[in-house]
């Protein structure tokens, strides 16, 4: 299953991308996926990510396949982290390992269209997205147009 959804914000790229991947922010937004949410990376193309969840042990496994900043950021994901163990291989994590999740900033109306894409999400996890993915939006929206 692919997903799409996008954004139009009352705030510059550069106001918005900070939102989304700088630390303090990227963990309010996110919030909307799981509470205590945060990621280990430095964002930059090619560097290992790591999305994890309360504690640290439990999450997703990933890479950032480009990085073209305030303009495009695409994360492939690898796997699972499960206490604290990293799993690439297994059967599960085959059907959506290689997935990426794309996020485009495009200027538009003097403020920035947001627009997620995201490819080989588990079908089991469907409603969950298509209900999640609204609101973290609408929460980078809220922060971008704030202050």
């Amino acid at each position: 299953m692919d997903i799409n959804f996008s954004v139009q914000i009352n705030a510059p790229k550069e106001k918005v991308w900070s939102v989304l991947f700088d630390d303090a922010t990227y963990r309010q937004w996110t919030a909307a996926f799981h509470e205590g949410s945060y990621a280990e990376t430095d964002w930059q193309e090619g560097s290992k990510a790591l999305f994890l969840g309360p504690g640290g042990k439990d999450g997703m496994v990933s890479t950032i396949a480009r990085n073209i900043p305030n303009e495009f950021l695409s994360i492939k994901h690898l796997g699972t982290v499960k206490d604290g163990v990293e799993d690439t291989t297994s059967e599960e994590v085959q059907k959506w390992h290689g997935g990426l999740e794309n996020y485009t900033l495009k200027e538009k109306d003097g403020g920035t269209e947001l627009i997620i894409d995201g490819s080989k999400i588990p079908e089991e996890f469907q409603d969950y997205f298509t209900g999640v993915w609204p609101k973290a939006l609408a929460k980078v929206k809220e922060l971008s147009e704030s202050k």
